[in-house]
């Protein structure tokens, strides 16, 4: 957007005509006082004097015209003023002492651009002039190349005639008055600002660009035209070049003939125009009317100019928008490419984590159902042999009768069931080893809960060790139709998240409390609900949104993968369902996970929240993707 330069009053050239004169006037005290230059007249015609000699230095920016007396009126003078070419664009102001509207349309139909009551406020009247000034800056700024640019007029003599030259270039200077002498129209059309060039007739005038160019004419008088082939075949030749340019997308000049007075009022010229003229005159008409004459043609020719210049600017601003529009468009689906790019990408991340996960899963299955099998087969054989010693022993005690015998076969019964005890605990890891072999993801079966937890616990029991409790409030159904990992791995890696954040602390010699773990479920409309909680540390705001993100991990490096939480995020979003954290002590306000001791952490708070629905088996985890996937229906 172009920012319209700011004036300097001082800089300011004002035209005053004001009966009153400078020293009674009070227009000419008031702007000399704002520091404006100010040449002011009586008379209108002394300063149509001024006026003239101002607009061929450029030196006048608007014309104030109060309410004349006597001579020429405010109308006239305005009329006159507005048909010198230089005014078009300096505004005029008219103080009157009448404010009717009978005179404002006669101020307007004038030319003038504004009028006033000659009684009004210095406030008021300073304010106009200003808007009047700024709207003229405004126009000239932005059309530069029009308002500033001198019209040009090409007079185009017969070959044969040189003694025209006098007519279009006497040197006589003469009064607007009542004075008989007339001045010529070279000095008339000079004084109007326009730039005039005399030329020969001959056919080298239509060659060249000097026609269609940047500089071309804008009005082009032809001179003593006769009605033979010769001058019309002219006129058709400079029509043909004046279409050329209008095809090219130009404004076209204007064309002007004169022909003697008799040939004009006696025979008819309609040959002229329709080779294509646009006007024409007799010789004897006076150089001050035939002025006129030019001075319209060219004003329109320049009107037209300019219009056909905003035509342009609106539509190349049209296409810029269009340009703009097409450019944002073109941004908005780049960034909408690049987030599904990086929606993919996080997807394949993710999918590839889970994959790497399952993979690892599927082999520690096998290797922990393998290292089951070659256990359970020894461990069946002691426990059998055990048995077969303890009967052995049983029957010893009744035939021994030394005291001595009877004591060492009790202590050998008392070690044999301490380690019948051992072998139990080892048949019962094997049997959740082998449970947690055949888990297989995907596969909705239903599931006992407390045993899917209990296994959970058994599998981290390492890490719990003796110092971190586990407390269990299961209160939802203990039967759930879903996948087995949703408990095995997602309820077991936040449970070994948890026992690492505690461990964490009681590792830098924090022992101010026990570690605590809470697991429990609830159901309430129709939704079933898993929370795992601690009394650690917490999650700190700035990385609990980034906490679900494969690869994220708080962790030295070493310790951690950052997949636990992705991939509980993602069987959690298999089941439909949401995990969310919180702070534990926001949840438990009197923080009685820690039995009420002091010095009580944030803790963490994970909650999964799983749409389910009753069915005939029991209470099942509505499967929204899957039906959409596979087209099944719900667990009956």
């Amino acid at each position: 957007m172009q920012i319209l330069p700011t004036r300097d009053e001082q800089d300011v050239h004002i035209l005053l005509l004001d009966p009153a004169g400078t020293a009674h006037s009070r227009v000419y005290g008031l702007l000399c006082s704002e520091g404006m230059d100010v040449v002011c007249r009586q008379s209108a015609e002394a300063m149509l004097e001024v006026l003239e000699a101002s607009c061929r230095a450029n030196q006048v920016d608007m014309v104030i015209c109060c309410t004349l007396q006597k001579g020429m009126s405010a109308g006239q003078f305005v009329r006159r003023a507005k048909a010198t070419p230089a005014m078009q664009d300096v505004p005029v102001l008219m103080l009157t002492e009448d404010v009717s509207s009978r005179v404002e349309l006669d101020c307007f139909e004038s030319g003038a651009d504004a009028y006033l009551s000659s009684s009004a406020h210095s406030d008021l009247l300073l304010l106009r002039i200003r808007t009047l000034l700024h709207l003229a800056d405004e126009k000239r700024y932005l059309h530069p190349q029009w308002h500033m640019r001198r019209a040009r007029v090409v007079i185009v003599r017969a070959p044969e005639d040189e003694t025209l030259l006098e007519f279009w270039n006497d040197p006589k200077v003469v009064d607007y008055d009542d004075s008989t002498e007339e001045t010529g129209l070279g000095e008339l059309l000079w004084r109007d600002g326009h730039t005039v060039t005399s030329v020969t007739r001959s056919s080298d005038l239509l060659s060249g660009g000097w026609l269609t160019g940047p500089d071309g004419p804008d009005c082009i008088v032809l001179d003593d035209m006769q009605d033979n082939e010769a001058d019309l075949a002219f006129c058709r030749q400079l029509d043909q070049r004046r279409r050329a340019l209008r095809e090219q997308g130009g404004t076209p000049f204007r064309i002007l003939g004169i022909v003697q007075a008799e040939r004009f009022r006696g025979e008819s010229c309609v040959a002229f125009l329709e080779a294509g003229l646009e006007d024409l005159v007799p010789s004897d008409m006076t150089p001050v009317v035939l002025a006129l004459r030019i001075r319209a043609m060219v004003r329109r020719r320049r009107e037209n100019e300019a219009f056909h210049q905003r035509e342009m600017e609106r539509q190349q601003s049209a296409l810029a928008l269009e340009a703009a529009q097409a450019q944002a468009s073109l941004a908005d689906a780049l960034a909408r490419a690049n987030r599904d790019l990086a929606q993919t990408n996080e997807e394949l991340v993710q999918t590839q984590a889970r994959l790497v996960q399952t993979a690892k899963m599927a082999s520690l299955g096998e290797l922990v159902a393998g290292i089951a099998h070659e256990i359970n087969n020894p461990l069946a054989f002691t426990l059998g042999h055990a048995d077969t010693i303890e009967r052995c022993l049983h029957w010893m005690e009744k035939k021994v009768q030394d005291e001595g015998d009877q004591d060492r076969i009790k202590r050998a019964e008392a070690r044999l069931a301490a380690m019948k005890t051992g072998l139990g605990r080892i048949r019962d890891l094997v049997v959740r080893l082998r449970r947690f072999s055949r888990l297989e993801e995907g596969q909705w079966r239903m599931v006992d809960v407390s045993e899917a937890i209990e296994t959970g616990l058994a599998l981290v029991s390492h890490r719990l060790g003796g110092s971190i409790i586990v407390e269990s409030r299961l209160e939802a159904p203990q039967q759930l139709i879903c996948q087995e990992t949703l408990f095995h791995q997602a309820v077991m890696n936040l449970i070994a998240n948890a026992a690492d954040a505690l461990n964490d602390v009681r590792l830098i010699g924090d022992v101010r409390y026990d570690g605590r773990i809470r697991i429990a479920t609830r159901l309430y409309d129709d939704v079933y609900e898993i929370t795992v909680s601690d009394n650690g540390p917490g999650i700190e705001d700035s990385v609990r949104p980034r906490i679900f993100d494969p690869f994220f991990t708080t962790k030295a490096q070493g310790e951690g993968t950052g997949l636990g939480l992705s991939i509980v995020h993602g069987i959690v979003q298999a089941h439909g369902g949401t995990i969310d954290v919180t702070d534990a002590c926001e949840i438990e306000a009197d923080c009685p996970m820690d039995g009420g001791q002091a010095g009580c952490g944030r803790g963490a708070h994970f909650v999964i929240r799983l749409p389910v629905h009753k069915t005939a088996e029991g209470w099942a985890v509505r499967e929204p993707k899957r039906r959409k996937a596979t087209g099944g229906s719900e667990p009956a």
